[in-house]
């Protein structure tokens, strides 16, 4: 579910509760559209989260703290020169909107008590976190938006803040019953779209909710139903926002294997054929859903100079690839020549001056061949311009294959690399493969040839057999992990004929239950290129088969027996250790 004004109902009446009265004792700006607050009240120091990033905008409270730039940007200045030490009278939000305001009472350089707003808009791609005076007058936010980006509303210093209404929305908490039916009606939508088109803070989930609790198909359009049926609809409907008005939520994710398909601030009983947990708060549902999402989003914006790189020079070598290719294709005829060559030398002797073809038996096949000729050039010399067509043909097949095996192997190379950027779960991960470019001479070093410090380890599970299992996350910790770290006799799984992570088994000499070798197979085949698939197959075998031949690629192996065996790439059920 999207963040939607019912969740953000949750969310004001939780932040009401726990932060309403509290001074704000710390203001940080760890991400370019993010703030951290850290607020004292009297039920203990809490730590206040607001993302108003275009991918994935949150608010919620937490206990976690974030490492802040040395430098502290702009919009975190003049918030800690205005509000540093302020206390938060209210938590508030319009109607059922995607906005969150805190008003907030400090004291001026004179001394003297003034407030101030901190409006979020938790809106998508415009969200924002915007500063405002007693007035409404917009002192500075953190994105601003120029009528250049926006012909709706500008978002600058100087301008008067107000809520567009782009939707002409009506609000549900307030709505009467022709005007409900009215909005249904007017829409040649399904019940369902018409729902969160035309009422503020409803979402597709909410909207496919109320009519599952009506008992009608959200499918089905307003025109297609009888006035007493959309009389039961508005009756549903206002049932559900009753809990909205009196504030009784009841934050619960849904799951599916233990992967978490949905959440809400009330329950959804057309998910009940999944595993319902309930959790004490909003803010508690918000970090447990979108904890992993975030951090992934994160990690994939700071990845994109890396992918860039990565990609380029993919799209290169596949363009190389395809004319070697096309070359090589053009010397697949090269015999001819010197058969041709050989056969004008056997039979030459007895064409006439000017002749334009020779007609005679080839001795390698028995059949008859008719060679075309250069008249004006003597049998010798049409021989010998065959000889030198064929040898020119072979010197370029020799140099063409090992150049497409060198071209196939950066290919190959290189989508290891792009497997990697997409298991990254860190900036200590992106150093390092950042590293392994610079090594393989992708990326020029800036400054000195020195190493960085690289801190960025395996992934680590333990297997149903108490097994530890290790994954590398891209091509210097599969070295690390297959030549360094593994014993002979411990167990290597990779997936086969695709980029993927080494997977190892310590094995402490003893030997492995089966259900360990398929838990490793599904490490493999979830950390590689073919993740998601329902069949994918794995190569096994003991370490000590495993060989990187001189000066191969970081992450390239060979070995020359092994088992395998076809699994999914389902790692549900795999416990991993925390870093």
């Amino acid at each position: 579910m999207a963040l939607d004004g019912i969740t953000v109902a949750a969310l004001v009446h939780e932040l009401d509760r726990t932060i309403t009265g509290g001074r704000i004792a710390k203001i940080a700006q760890p991400e370019n559209d993010e703030l951290l607050l850290t607020i004292k009240s009297p039920g203990g120091q809490r730590r206040l989260y607001i993302s108003a990033s275009a991918s994935l905008p949150l608010i919620y409270l937490t206990d976690e703290n974030k490492p802040s730039p040395m430098t502290a940007p702009n919009f975190c200045m003049l918030l800690r020169k205005h509000i540093n030490n302020g206390r938060i009278l209210s938590v508030s939000q319009p109607g059922l909107e995607r906005i969150i305001q805190l008003d907030i009472e400090h004291l001026d350089e004179m001394g003297d008590l003034c407030r101030k707003k901190l409006i979020i808009e938790i809106m998508g791609k415009h969200s924002n976190i915007i500063f405002c005076d007693d007035k409404g007058v917009i002192i500075d936010s953190i994105k601003h938006v120029s009528a250049q980006v926006s012909s709706v509303r500008e978002v600058l210093p100087g301008r008067s803040y107000f809520i567009p209404d782009t939707m002409h929305k009506q609000n549900p908490l307030t709505v009467g019953e022709d005007d409900f039916l009215a909005v249904l009606k007017g829409s040649p939508a399904p019940l369902g779209k018409a729902l969160y088109t035309g009422f503020t803070g409803i979402s597709p989930a909410a909207a496919e909710e109320i009519c599952h609790l009506s008992g009608i198909e959200s499918l089905m359009t307003a025109k297609e139903l009888p006035d007493d049926t959309l009389l039961h609809l508005y009756r549903q409907f206002t049932y559900y926002l009753d809990d909205v008005r009196s504030k009784n939520f009841d934050p619960v994710i849904y799951y599916d294997k233990d992967v978490p398909k949905e959440f809400a601030a009330l329950p959804l009983s057309n998910f009940s054929r999944f595993e319902k947990r309930k959790f004490d708060s909003i803010s508690e549902v918000l970090k447990t859903y979108f904890a992993l999402k975030n951090t992934q989003t994160r990690i994939r914006q700071k990845s994109t100079d890396l992918r860039h790189v990565v990609q380029t020079a993919l799209e290169r070598n596949r363009k190389k690839y395809d004319l070697q290719s096309r070359q090589i294709a053009d010397t697949k005829n090269r015999d001819k020549y010197k058969i041709y060559g050989e056969l004008i030398n056997t039979y030459g002797y007895g064409l006439t001056p000017g002749a334009k073809e020779l007609t005679c038996l080839n001795y390698y096949t028995n059949e008859e061949i008719t060679i075309p000729l250069d008249g004006t050039k003597t049998p010798q010399e049409n021989s010998q311009k065959y000889f030198s067509k064929y040898n020119k043909q072979k010197r370029t097949f020799e140099a063409l294959s090992t150049l497409i095996k060198e071209t196939m192997e950066d290919i190959e190379y290189l989508e290891s690399i792009s497997n990697s950027l997409s298991i990254a779960l860190s900036e200590a991960d992106l150093a390092q493969i950042k590293e392994e470019l610079m090594q393989s001479g992708y990326i020029r070093r800036k400054f000195s040839k020195k190493k960085v410090k690289l801190t960025s380890r395996p992934l680590h599970y333990i297997s149903s057999d108490g097994y530890h299992m290790y994954v590398g996350k891209n091509n210097l910790q599969n070295d690390e992990l297959t030549f360094s770290f593994a014993n002979g006799n411990d167990w290597w799984f990779h997936a086969k004929q695709t980029p993927g992570s080494h997977v190892i088994v310590k094995t402490g000499g003893s030997e492995l239950p089966d259900r360990t070798f398929e838990e490793a197979g599904r490490l493999a085949a979830y950390y590689s290129k073919k993740k998601g698939s329902d069949k994918v197959e794995i190569d096994y075998v003991e370490k000590k088969h495993v060989k990187k031949p001189n000066g191969a690629k970081p992450g390239f192996v060979v070995y020359y027996t092994n088992y395998s065996l076809v699994i999914d790439s389902d790692i549900s059920g795999i416990e991993a250790v925390p870093e």
